[in-house]
C-alpha cells in the first residue's frame, strides 16, 4: 500500500462541465456556441469590444481591415518567387508569418459568434480580393503581351 492510508490529500480535478460552470459565472453569461445579433460580445481579449456600441463599431471595423489586409498580403508582389537571395527570404518569411496571424486572428474572432463578426471579416475579405485579386482593377488588355497579372503592392 505503498505507506499510505487509504485517504487521499489531492483534490479531484475538476470536470470540463465544472470549469464552464465557473466561466459562465465568472463572466455573467454563457459563451455562444451559435450565431447571434447584437453588440454585448467578446471578440479575442477579455471584455472586448463590452457593451459599447462605439467600441462595437470599432471592433467590426478592425476585423474588416484586418480581413482585407489579410487578402492583400496573400497577393502582395513580394510573395511571388524571385531570384533566390537571403534577403528576399527572409522578407516573404516576414510576410508570410504575418499573413498566417492575421487569418489566425480572423478566424478567433469569427469564433465569437457574433453575426456582425463574421460579416465584416467575409466583407473585409470580399472587398480585399475585389480590389487586389479580382480583374476589376488590373489591365488584363488583349494588348498585353504576358501572362502573369500585375501586382497592386
Amino acid at each position: 500500500m505503498n505507506g499510505t492510508s487509504g485517504s487521499s490529500t489531492a483534490a479531484p480535478a475538476p470536470s470540463p462541465s465544472a470549469l464552464f460552470q465557473h466561466r459562465r459565472r465568472h463572466h455573467g453569461g454563457m459563451m455562444h456556441m451559435t450565431f447571434f445579433w447584437g453588440k454585448n460580445t467578446e471578440v479575442l481579449f477579455d471584455g472586448w469590444p463590452g457593451t459599447s456600441l462605439k467600441m462595437y463599431w470599432v471592433c467590426v471595423a478592425t476585423v474588416f481591415v484586418f480581413s482585407a489586409l489579410s487578402e492583400w498580403l496573400s497577393r502582395c508582389g513580394i510573395m511571388k518567387a524571385g531570384p533566390a537571395s537571403l534577403g528576399g527570404g527572409l522578407a516573404q518569411t516576414v510576410i508570410y508569418t504575418v499573413r498566417a496571424g492575421l487569418s489566425y486572428l480572423i478566424m478567433l474572432a469569427v469564433m465569437s459568434f457574433n453575426g456582425g463578426v463574421f460579416l465584416a471579416a467575409m466583407a473585409g475579405f470580399g472587398v480585399g480580393f475585389l480590389i487586389f485579386g479580382s480583374r476589376s482593377f488590373k489591365d488584363t488588355g488583349i494588348n498585353n503581351n504576358h501572362t502573369e497579372v500585375q501586382s497592386h503592392c
